[in-house]
C-alpha cells in the first residue's frame, strides 16, 4: 500500500488567502479613517454652514458613509 502525499499544492492558496485578508483590512481600515475625518469636519462646520451646503446635522453619518464609500471604490 502506497501513500502519496503532495503539500504544494495548497502552500499558493494559503498566501494568497492571507493576502486577501490584509488587503481586505487595509480598505476597511481605510474606509474608516475617511468615514471619521468626514464626520470631524463636518460636525465642525456651524449649522448655519450646514445649511449653505444643503445638509443638516443629522445628516453628517449618512455623508460621511457615503464619502467613505465612494472613495474606497475608487
Amino acid at each position: 500500500m502506497a501513500v502519496i502525499s503532495d503539500h504544494t499544492a495548497h502552500k499558493g492558496t494559503f498566501f494568497a488567502g492571507l493576502s486577501s485578508l490584509i488587503e481586505a483590512a487595509k480598505a476597511r481600515y481605510t474606509r474608516h479613517r475617511v468615514y471619521r475625518q468626514t464626520v470631524n469636519e463636518l460636525s465642525a462646520l456651524s449649522t448655519r454652514d450646514l445649511a449653505d451646503l444643503g445638509l443638516h446635522r443629522s445628516m453628517i453619518r449618512r455623508v460621511a458613509l457615503q464619502a467613505a464609500e465612494d472613495f474606497t471604490a475608487r
